[in-house]
């Protein structure tokens, strides 16, 4: 089984010295996916995805980033992620349920939050544009990966600074985005079906989520999403992230029966 890769951030100095990253080359960058993303792709396995998302934080005006995979409703699981922030956003919107990227599943369309500090970003989710800014984040750049109407998952950029994603990086990231939903699917389609073995590793982290959401449904009656939605109502009234409440559920240390 392949493992879900979460590295911790060092994605190496690209700037020019003045803090800027270099301008690239949008054409120079399509040859770079048309190298990595052919038939190679299945064997190659999660380097394929992991280079594209570096190429991401390398050369866009961006901070992080992260490629989450989705399954039913309320199957979602972190795979990759460039540094601790970005992983701690993507939970954060698990926990929620709400945030760019479950709206980019919802509407199979990117999602651009450009100031998580105020207007219309800030209204549409505003407990998670808290916990946003509460990590340093001010804008979130979310791309589903998607295919003839089916979604596999979202790749999710964020920046420290305000501002849209500019036209320019905007050529590069879109591009990426189909990549990595190519070299997915490529996995898919190959032998003992790659992308379902990715989920279930990167699911792995979820795991005492999905007891926690059993035990409830037995306890208190209720069907799976009315469980979930119960377990990230406890989570959010103690400040805790949903994978956490379900582990102190879990281990006996919470109840919800009263």
């Amino acid at each position: 089984m392949v493992s879900p890769q979460h590295p911790h951030g060092d994605t190496g100095d690209q700037s020019d010295g003045t803090g800027a990253k270099p301008h690239a080359d949008v054409e120079d960058v399509l040859g770079f996916l048309d190298g990595i993303t052919g038939p190679s792709a299945v064997d190659a396995g999660g380097d394929v995805v992991a280079r594209l998302c570096r190429a991401c934080v390398d050369l866009l005006d961006v901070t992080g980033a992260s490629v989450s995979l989705s399954g039913d409703e309320d199957s979602r699981a972190l795979w990759w992620s460039s540094d601790e922030t970005a992983g701690r956003l993507a939970e954060a919107q698990y926990s929620l349920g709400v945030g760019p990227c479950r709206s980019a599943l919802e509407l199979v369309s990117p999602v651009l939050a450009a100031d998580l500090a105020g207007g219309s970003d800030a209204e549409r989710w505003p407990v998670f544009a808290q916990q946003a800014l509460d990590l340093g984040v001010r804008a979130v750049f979310s791309l589903p990966l998607s295919t003839g109407g089916s979604t596999v998952g979202t790749l999710d950029l964020y920046r420290s600074e305000p501002g849209p994603l500019s036209a320019h990086d905007r050529a590069v990231a879109f591009p990426v985005a189909d990549a990595i939903t190519h070299a997915f699917l490529a996995l898919e389609g190959g032998p003992g079906d790659g992308r379902g073995q990715w989920l279930d590793a990167a699911e792995n982290d979820h795991e005492e989520v999905h007891q926690a959401t059993g035990m409830l449904m037995v306890l208190l009656g209720l069907d799976a999403q009315q469980a979930l939605a119960r377990l990230r109502a406890h989570a959010f009234t103690r400040g805790q992230s949903v994978t956490e409440a379900a582990r102190d559920i879990v281990t006996g240390k919470e109840s919800l029966s009263d």
